[in-house]
């Protein structure tokens, strides 16, 4: 590893490449926040498949990408006289020493738990920072991500379930107002109550789906990776029964759901 003076000349370095290709490369020099924040996006999902590969090469590779994004709308607000790197740093140093007395002053000593379960409490008290406790939360962030987000968030305030299995209880409460949701538009008289039973369903399907995001963050499970584990196995089973299909010279829209199943269930017993 590295020495903290070899690590600070690597910081140097790449503040000076980036000053030079705001100056001298045309395509960097014409970027601005806007049209670089879709890239940074795309970089943190990049990042993530990394780490969720366990691949350290390509973390390290990712890493340096988004903290290249990161000097690049730095340097982008230097220019407009508004902040720079110097400023970034001193403010996440400011804030992480804030919310860390136990470390950084004379405070008691805490556990992972107690830190985590007084955790926004401490935030909700810093200068300047957010006036309520889910203040924070992007609207931009895609709708599971912001799920585990605001449950952290009430969890962090000490609101949440005192016992994990309790929650179980509010998954089956709202499959069951769900189902009758499902039941009111197929039993619709009219148009106007089935619009309008259609609208209830759609909120009683969101409150499923955050009760089981709900269930997934009390029980250590990422409810991202669990989905994305579902789709590449639908994605699997459903290339096989694909393949099956072509190599008996017939087309998938030609056969009959129940010969799919079969082949189906193939896949499954193969392990796809």
């Amino acid at each position: 590893m590295h020495t903290i003076e070899e690590k600070t000349a690597q910081f140097a370095r790449l503040l000076d490449v980036m000053d030079k290709l705001r100056e001298k490369c045309p395509w960097n020099a014409a970027q601005t926040m806007d049209s670089i924040r879709p890239m940074t996006v795309e970089e943190v999902y990049e990042l993530s498949d990394a780490i969720i590969r366990k691949d350290d090469r390509e973390t390290c590779k990712e890493l340096g990408d988004l903290l290249y994004h990161i000097v690049f709308y730095a340097r982008i607000a230097q220019e407009d006289g508004r902040f720079d790197i110097a400023d970034v740093l001193d403010r996440i140093c400011e804030k992480m020493i804030f919310r860390h007395p136990h470390v950084f002053a004379e405070g008691k000593q805490m556990t992972a738990k107690e830190i985590a379960d007084t955790w926004e409490l401490v935030k909700a008290k810093e200068k300047g920072g957010n006036r309520r406790i889910m203040d924070g939360i992007p609207e931009s962030m895609p709708p599971m991500l912001k799920a585990l987000s605001l449950q952290e968030k009430a969890r962090g305030a000490g609101f949440d379930w005192e016992e994990r299995r309790q929650v179980w209880d509010k998954v089956m409460e709202e499959q069951r107002e769900l189902q009758n949701e499902f039941d009111a538009v197929e039993s619709a008289a009219d148009e106007t109550e089935a619009a309008a039973a259609m609208d209830r369903l759609e909120g009683e399907l969101g409150d499923v789906f955050f009760s089981l995001i709900n269930a997934a963050r009390l029980y250590g499970i990422d409810p991202d990776k669990a989905l994305d584990r579902t789709n590449k196995k639908f994605r699997s089973r459903f290339t096989y029964l694909e393949e099956q299909t072509i190599r008996k010279g017939r087309k998938l829209s030609e056969m009959a759901l129940a010969e799919m199943d079969a082949i189906w269930d193939e896949a499954k017993a193969k392990g796809l």
